[in-house]
C-alpha cells in the first residue's frame, strides 16, 4: 500500500475489520469479507486493478482449498461485474514433482483467476523473506532457537527466496506491464539456496554455527512435528509449508524481471539481516519465552571462526 501511494496511485484498501490506520491522502479503507458477494461488489466498484493477496490456509479449516476456490470464483465474478481491467495475484511456485495440497491450491487459484474475462497477472514466489511471511518466520525460528539440528531430506531441497521489498516492487510494476491476456510469471530472488544454507545463513548473522546431522530417513511429514515445539507460526500452516518443500521449488525463469525493467536487489542474507533488524527496532515479536530461549541458544552455540 505505501509503495502504491508513493507511485501516485489512488488506493482502496480492504480488511475484514474496520481499519484503525491513520487517514492518508489518496487512500480509502473499506471493510470487505471476500466470501460475501455484496462486500466484493462494494469494494470493487470503480476500481481499475485488483491485487489478490488473500488465502485461507491459516484459518485452521481442513477444507481451506475449497474455500480458496470459492473465493477465487467470487472475486473473478465481482471483478467482471465491476469492469475491472486487471487482477494481480501473488501465488506460489510450481514444484518439479508432486505438489503439496497447499501448492496445489495456490496454483488452482491462479488458474481459476486466469480463466476469467478479466486479464490476470499471476506472480509465483517461493519463500518471501520479510516480516509477515510465514515461511520466513518458520526458518527464522528454527535457526534462532535450535543450537543443533537433525537435517531431514527436505533441508537439501533448493529454492529461490525473494525479499519482501523486491516482491512489492514486482507487484507495483505489474500495473504497467502490457497484459493483452492472462499470464503467469515466476518471481525469483537472485540466488538458489538449499534449506540447510538458509538456516546456516540466518545463524551466521548472529555469529553462530548450527551443527547438523543428516537423517535422510526422517520423512518431511514426521520432521514437520518439531515445528510445534520451535516456531511461533500456526502449526497447521507451518506443517503445510514444510510439506511443500519435499523437492526443489525453483522458478522456470526470471523473464518477468526483464519485462518490467527491474532486477531483485536483495540477496537472502541481506534480506534476512534487514528482517531481523526491523524485528528488534519495532520492539520484537518473540515474547518472553522465545527471547529467553534464543538468548540461551546464542550463549551455548558454537561460534563462527574468522
Amino acid at each position: 500500500m505505501p509503495a502504491l501511494l508513493e507511485a501516485g496511485y489512488e488506493v482502496r484498501a480492504t480488511s475484514r475489520r474496520a481499519s484503525t490506520a491513520p487517514a492518508r491522502e489518496r487512500l480509502e479503507w473499506v471493510t470487505c469479507d471476500v466470501t460475501v458477494p455484496a462486500d466484493l461488489d462494494r469494494a470493487l466498484e470503480g476500481i481499475d486493478a485488483v491485487f489478490f493477496l488473500v488465502h485461507a490456509m491459516g484459518s485452521g479449516a481442513h477444507d481451506y482449498a475449497e474455500t480458496e476456490r470459492r473465493v477465487a470464483l467470487g472475486v473473478r465474478a465481482a471483478a467482471e461485474r465491476a469492469g475491472v481491467q486487471r487482477i494481480i495475484y501473488l501465488g506460489g511456485v510450481a514444484p518439479a514433482g508432486e505438489a503439496s495440497e497447499h501448492l496445489q491450491s495456490r496454483l488452482a487459484v491462479g488458474a481459476l483467476l486466469r480463466a476469467g474475462a478479466v486479464p490476470t497477472l499471476e506472480l509465483r514466489a517461493s519463500m518471501i523473506v520479510g516480516e509477515g511471511s510465514a515461511s520466513w518466520q518458520i526458518v527464522r525460528d528454527l535457526a534462532m532457537r535450535l543450537p543443533a539440528m537433525l537435517l531431514p531430506s527436505w533441508t537439501s531441497s533448493r529454492t529461490c527466496p525473494v525479499a519482501l521489498e523486491d516482491v512489492v516492487e514486482g507487484l507495483v510494476r505489474g500495473l504497467t506491464l502490457p497484459l493483452p491476456r492472462s499470464a503467469w510469471y515466476d518471481l525469483p530472488g537472485p540466488e538458489v539456496v538449499s534449506g540447510r544454507q538458509i538456516l546456516s545463513s540466518i545463524a551466521a548473522l548472529r555469529g553462530r554455527r548450527v551443527p547438523g546431522l543428516p537423517v535422510p530417513f526422517l520423512s518431511v511429514s514426521l520432521s514437520s512435528w518439531w515445528l510445534k515445539l520451535v516456531t511461533r507460526a500456526d502449526f497447521s500452516l507451518a506443517r503445510e509449508l514444510v510439506l511443500g518443500f519435499k523437492g526443489d521449488l525453483l522458478p522456470k525463469d526470471a523473464r518477468y524481471w526483464a519485462e518490467v525493467g527491474y532486477q531483485p536487489r536483495w540477496t537472502f542474507s541481506d534480506a534476512a539481516a534487514k528482517a531481523l533488524a526491523e524485528e528488534r527496532t519495532e520492539g520484537g515479536v518473540r515474547g518472553l519465552a522465545g527471547s529467553v530461549e534464543e538468548a540461551l541458544v546464542q550463549l551455548v552455540s558454537p561460534r563462527l571462526r574468522g
